[in-house]
């Protein structure tokens, strides 16, 4: 983490020893955590073997799948914002802000940032049509500063890239302003800082977890490990495809054992009462290798916490049995969640404390009204999930009745387009009876 007191102004000085840091983290963790994800193992870099033997590199990319699945876990369903009842503004300014930033995209980007690196950044802005914008930056590419303070406020975020002549550009925003700055041996400054218009430094940090560990973080060892020994179980099955054929018995001569190596052909002079020719076969290690790369599959997954859904036992559980086998990878979850959801809270408190929402009705202290819910990508069983809807009838309230179903992607819509349809049947139902016509115009049956 980026510590600058409270009462200590950011220098240049300060903050290149901030951009050397952020280097050296980007260099010796982030790179290794993005390589992972994308396939990109130690396995591929270890020193070749000589010719003639087997040299196989095979990575198995557990990361990505770790990662995949617990993001499609975690919001594979989007993320449902509720607003508290008589804010019509505020849902509707709401649901337009998601809509023009296409924020569930951006929630579920942000969220596998966070799974790799274990943070990730959303920046906010005003764009050139005098909306708000959202955007999410990798901790490659930026960082935040906080104060030393037991509540770690934020007080500078730093944007970062590289132009195509690999020349570094980067942006300082505090509570008030935005500067822009490059380096070329020391920082050059622009002369005209711009005011951003929020309360407080325009991004918010997410985090995976109190310590800002990526999800395969912890297994990333065994991985390589198991690489590593998949990668030798496959040269010992080119080395059995390809074994010497040893000659006992007679002394070829030296024109036909030329090729000894390539044609892997053993031959040696003896006073044997027979000739023998047969494979050299080494030692079989198989089982210890397969035990060896089960236990480490094992573990990853076990130690990751989250489920192999690909396992052929998976498939088979169900009901309650379905939901032990989750159960770890559900309280990797509800931590995300608790994360996720702080990091929100901050989202709407700084877009609407700027300018630009005051002029759509909006208040600062609006944002307390917007509540985010998040839904498990349990298997869906809407069978059961509607017996429980049912069983809850007169228990709860409708809109908690009516969120129990996944089908159900706002509980607050579904209820108005329930009272719509129930106001269009009374009012057909008022016609019929008094003129023997629907709503839609149809002939009824006049009662006498």
């Amino acid at each position: 983490m980026y510590r600058l007191p409270a009462d200590e102004e950011l220098t240049d000085d300060k903050l290149c020893q901030f951009l050397q840091q952020h280097a050296a983290e980007a260099t010796f963790r982030y790179k290794r955590l993005i390589d992972a994800y994308k396939t990109d193992y130690s396995i591929f870099y270890e020193p070749a073997k000589p010719r003639w033997k087997p040299d196989n590199r095979i990575a198995v990319n557990f990361a990505k799948y770790i990662v995949d699945t617990m993001n499609g876990f975690f919001i594979g369903h989007p993320i449902k914002l509720a607003v508290d009842e008589g804010n019509e503004e505020v849902e509707k300014y709401v649901e337009f802000l998601d809509q023009y930033n296409d924020q569930d995209d951006n929630n579920a980007e942000l969220s596998k940032i966070c799974s790799i690196f274990g943070k990730g950044y959303e920046m906010y802005y005003v764009d050139e049509s005098g909306n708000i914008g959202i955007t999410y930056l990798s901790p490659t590419d930026a960082f935040m500063i906080h104060d030393d303070s037991v509540l770690c406020r934020e007080r500078y975020f730093v944007r970062l890239y590289l132009d195509a002549d690999n020349v570094l550009h980067g942006s300082v925003s505090d509570d008030r302003e935005v500067r822009w700055f490059v380096q070329k041996g020391k920082l050059i400054w622009e002369d005209a800082p711009k005011a951003h218009g929020f309360d407080g430094v325009p991004a918010t940090e997410y985090m995976e977890n109190e310590e800002q560990m990526g999800i395969f973080e912890p297994v990333l060892t065994m991985i390589d490990a198991y690489n590593k020994a998949i990668s030798e179980k496959a040269n010992d099955v080119d080395y059995f495809a390809d074994a010497y054929l040893k000659v006992l018995g007679t002394l070829l001569d030296e024109d036909e054992i030329k090729h000894v190596r390539d044609d892997r052909i053993i031959n040696f002079d003896g006073d044997t009462e027979k000739l023998i020719v047969e494979f050299l076969q080494k030692p079989d290690g198989d089982t210890t290798q397969e035990h060896l790369i089960d236990r480490l599959e094992k573990l990853i997954f076990q130690i990751s916490m989250v489920a192999n859904i690909s396992d052929e036992n998976f498939g088979t559980s169900s009901g309650i049995a379905l939901k032990y086998k989750l159960q770890a990878m559900s309280n990797l979850e509800k931590t995300k969640e608790r994360k996720f959801a702080s990091g929100m809270n901050r989202r709407y408190r700084l877009i609407f404390s700027n300018p630009v929402s005051h002029t759509k009705g909006i208040k600062a202290d609006d944002w307390v009204k917007v509540h985010p819910h998040f839904t498990p990508n349990f298997p869906a069983n809407l069978l059961e999930e509607s017996q429980i809807a049912g069983n809850l009838e007169g228990i709860v309230s409708k809109e908690t009745q009516i969120g129990v179903l996944s089908i159900v992607d706002n509980a607050t819509n579904e209820m108005g387009r329930i009272e719509s349809e129930s106001e269009q049947n009374r009012a057909d139902a008022e016609l019929k009876r008094l003129f023997g016509v629907s709503g839609n115009g149809q002939q009824g049956i006049l009662e006498e």
